[in-house]
C-alpha cells in the first residue's frame, strides 16, 4: 500500500513538472512571438541582408567671384564578399593587376572570412569601370566621391583638406564640416543562408543626401596676388615664412589670406621640401625638416606628424609675435581717445628715454630731437609713444588693451586660433608699459592686429573677421546667410578721423614712405622686431597699410619672418604691400584720386 502511494507521488510530481515546463515554454513562445518578434525579425533581415555605404557628395567651397575653390571627384571603392566568391586565385589576380597593390595584401582580404571587406578606396572611376566589367563574382564596384581642388595649392592653409573618410581636417573644411559633409546613403542586398546574394531580390537604395554649399568673401586672384607677392619676397630675404591678410576693415570679410610657403591640397601628406622651417635660413631648414625621400621615409611616426603639422600651421591666426611699431597704432588711438596727447603736442627725442632704472633707446641712436605727435608716429619714434604710454598709465591703458577687443580672441571662423600673450595688469610696471607702449616684450596674431586696427580706422567699430558668407544647396538656392557679432564702438569715429590722417602721414612722408601709390590715399604703419632669444638677431619686418585714407575699403598686413640682410620693415613689407594694391585698387573699383595722381 505504501509503495503504491510512493509511486502516485511520483506521477504527480512529474505531471506538475511536466506542465510548469510547458507553462514556461508556452510563456516563452508567447513572449517571443508578441513582444520580442521585431527584434528576432531584425536579427534574420541583417542575417540576410548586406549593406554597402554610398558616400555623400560633399558640399562644395565658392569664392566670391563664383570660382569654386573645392569639388569633389568621383572614384570608386573595390569590396569582396568571401560567401560569394566563385574563383578566389582569378579574383586576386585580377585585382592584384588593376589595384596595384600586392598579391600578398590582396590575397589576405580576399580570403579573409567577413560579411564585406573592403580591398582599396578612391581608385580612378576608369579603373573602377574596368573591373566592373569583368564581372567577377564577389566582388562589388561602388561609386564614391573624392575630394579635388581645382587650385592645388592655392589657399591651402584656409580652405583645408579631408580625410580618407571624407570628412574635414583643417580650415574650413573642419569649421564648416556640418555645412558641407551631408548624409551617406546605403546599398542593401538580400542574400540566402549560405550568403549568396539572391538576384531575384534586386537591390535597394537608399539615397545620399549632398551636403551645402558654402560661399566665402575670399578672392582667388586677390589671393593669388598676395600668394605671389608673399613668395617673391620670401625668395627675396630668403625668409623663414611670409604672411599675408587683406580684408575689409568695414565689415571683417577676408579677401586674402596668405602663409608662403603653401601646400598641395590634393596631396597633403606630401611633406613640401619648398618647405622653410621657422628658424634658420632657408636652405638649412629644408635639410633639417624636409630631408631627401630616403630620409622621409625613414622617419618616426611622431616625427612625421611634426612635419605635417608644421606644413599645415597658419601662421596668421596660428601663431603668435612682437608686433613692434604697427602696435603703436593702439598707444597712439588709446591716447587720443583719452585726451592723453594731441597732434600739436611737442617732444623731445635724444635717442632713448629713461624709465625707473631702464635706458630704453630710439631705433635712431642720435635721435630725431624736437618733435610734435604727427612727427613722432612719421618718425616711428619709440619715446614718444612711451611717453605717451606713460600719461596713460598701466590701469588706462590696460582698459584700452580690453575696450579695443585685445583681450580675448576674434572669433574668427577658423579653428586653432591662439590668444593675445598679455602682461596681466597687476605684473606691469613702468618698463613694461613703457616696452608695450611700442610693441614689444609681449606677442599677437597677425589676425588680431589686423582685426583691431580695422577696428580702430573704420569709424571705431570693432569687426569680426571671417571667410563665411552665405550658404546654398547644390542647385543655388539660398538656405542662410552667416552672420557675426554686431561690433561695439571701441573708439569715437573723431579719434578714428584723426588716426586716419596720423597714419597717411606716416605714409606720405614718413617711414612707410615705400608704400606709396600715385593716385591713391595710402595709410599705414611699418614695424621692425626683434624675435627671442634677442641675442639671435632675428628680425620681424612687417607693414599694416589701408587704401583709401579717408574712406578705407580695404586693408592689408604683410609680416616677413626672419629675413636676410636688411631686415627694415619701412624697406621691404610696406613695398610688398604697395604691389598688392597697385594690383587689386583698381580690381576692386577703387579709382585713383586724379588731384593726387597729378
Amino acid at each position: 500500500m505504501r509503495l503504491k502511494t510512493f509511486h502516485k507521488k511520483k506521477v504527480v510530481t512529474v505531471f506538475f513538472v511536466c506542465v510548469l515546463a510547458l507553462a514556461f515554454l508556452a510563456g516563452r513562445l508567447i513572449d517571443l512571438m508578441l513582444f520580442e518578434s521585431e527584434y528576432y525579425a531584425k536579427k534574420a533581415q541583417d542575417l540576410h541582408e548586406r549593406e554597402r555605404d554610398i558616400k555623400a557628395a560633399r558640399g562644395r567651397i565658392i569664392d566670391a567671384c563664383g570660382n569654386v575653390l573645392a569639388t569633389n571627384q568621383t572614384v570608386c571603392t573595390i569590396s569582396v564578399i568571401h560567401s560569394q566568391i566563385e574563383d578566389p586565385e582569378k579574383v586576386i589576380q585580377a585585382l592584384t593587376e588593376e589595384l596595384g597593390l600586392s598579391e600578398e595584401t590582396v590575397r589576405g582580404r580576399v580570403e579573409k572570412r567577413s560579411s564585406i571587406e573592403r580591398i582599396k578606396t578612391n581608385v580612378d572611376k576608369e579603373i573602377g569601370d574596368k573591373i566592373r566589367e569583368m564581372n567577377l563574382a564577389g566582388v562589388k564596384v561602388d561609386e564614391d566621391f573624392k575630394r579635388w581642388y581645382p587650385y592645388g595649392t592655392l589657399a591651402s592653409k584656409v580652405l583645408g583638406f579631408t580625410g580618407g573618410d571624407n570628412q574635414g581636417i583643417i580650415g574650413l573644411e573642419v569649421k564648416y564640416e556640418d555645412i558641407l559633409k551631408g548624409s551617406d546613403g546605403k546599398i542593401l542586398t538580400l542574400t540566402d543562408a549560405r550568403g549568396v546574394e539572391l538576384p531575384e531580390a534586386g537591390e535597394s537604395r537608399l539615397e545620399p543626401v549632398p551636403g551645402n554649399d558654402l560661399y566665402i568673401s575670399l578672392d582667388a586672384n586677390i589671393q593669388k596676388f598676395a600668394e605671389q607677392a608673399a613668395s617673391k619676397v620670401m625668395e627675396k630675404k630668403s625668409a623663414d615664412r611670409v604672411s599675408i591678410i587683406i580684408m575689409r576693415p568695414s565689415d571683417g570679410e577676408i579677401l586674402a589670406m596668405a602663409d608662403v610657403p603653401e601646400f598641395d591640397l590634393n596631396d597633403p601628406f606630401e611633406l613640401n621640401t619648398d618647405t622653410a622651417g621657422t628658424t634658420g635660413n632657408i636652405e638649412s631648414a629644408k635639410a633639417a625638416v624636409f630631408p631627401e625621400d630616403d630620409a622621409v621615409t625613414a622617419m618616426s611616426d611622431t616625427e612625421r606628424q611634426d612635419a605635417w603639422n608644421q606644413m599645415w600651421r597658419n601662421g596668421c591666426i596660428n601663431d603668435t609675435y612682437e608686433p613692434g611699431s604697427t602696435f603703436k597704432i593702439i598707444t597712439a588711438s588709446a591716447g587720443l581717445e583719452a585726451g592723453v596727447v594731441s597732434l600739436t603736442d611737442q617732444f623731445s627725442c635724444p635717442g632713448y628715454k629713461i624709465v625707473e632704472d631702464r635706458r630704453i633707446r630710439c631705433h635712431k641712436v642720435a635721435g630725431h630731437g624736437s618733435e610734435n605727435f604727427v612727427e613722432g608716429a612719421q618718425n616711428s619714434c619709440n619715446p614718444v609713444f612711451i611717453e605717451v604710454g606713460l600719461r596713460l598709465g598701466v590701469e588706462r591703458y590696460y582698459s584700452y588693451f580690453s575696450q579695443f577687443g585685445l583681450l580675448q580672441k576674434t572669433g574668427i571662423d577658423l579653428p586653432g586660433e591662439a590668444a593675445t600673450i598679455m602682461h596681466k595688469m597687476e605684473n606691469m610696471g613702468q618698463v613694461e608699459l613703457a616696452t608695450v607702449s611700442f610693441g614689444q616684450s609681449f606677442q599677437i596674431t597677425p589676425i588680431q592686429l589686423i582685426t583691431t586696427v580695422s577696428s580702430l580706422i573704420n569709424g571705431g567699430t570693432r569687426i569680426t573677421p571671417h571667410f563665411g558668407v552665405e550658404v546654398r544647396d547644390s542647385e543655388g538656392t539660398l538656405l542662410k546667410v552667416l552672420e557675426y557679432p554686431a561690433g561695439e564702438q571701441i573708439l569715437s569715429e573723431e579719434t578714428s578721423e584723426t588716426l586716419r590722417y596720423i597714419l597717411e602721414q606716416v605714409v606720405d612722408g614718413g617711414s612707410g614712405k615705400n608704400a606709396y601709390l600715385e593716385g591713391y590715399h595710402i595709410g599705414g604703419k611699418t614695424a621692425t622686431s626683434e624675435t627671442l632669444p634677442r641675442s639671435a638677431n632675428k628680425y620681424i619686418s612687417s607693414f599694416i597699410g589701408f587704401a583709401p585714407a579717408d574712406d578705407p575699403q580695404v586693408i592689408g598686413l604683410c609680416v616677413i619672418h626672419n629675413p636676410q640682410g636688411v631686415y627694415y620693415g619701412g624697406t621691404i613689407a610696406a613695398p610688398v604691400i604697395r604691389e598688392i594694391f597697385a594690383n587689386i585698387l583698381p580690381y576692386l573699383g577703387i579709382e585713383k584720386d586724379e588731384d593726387e595722381a597729378q
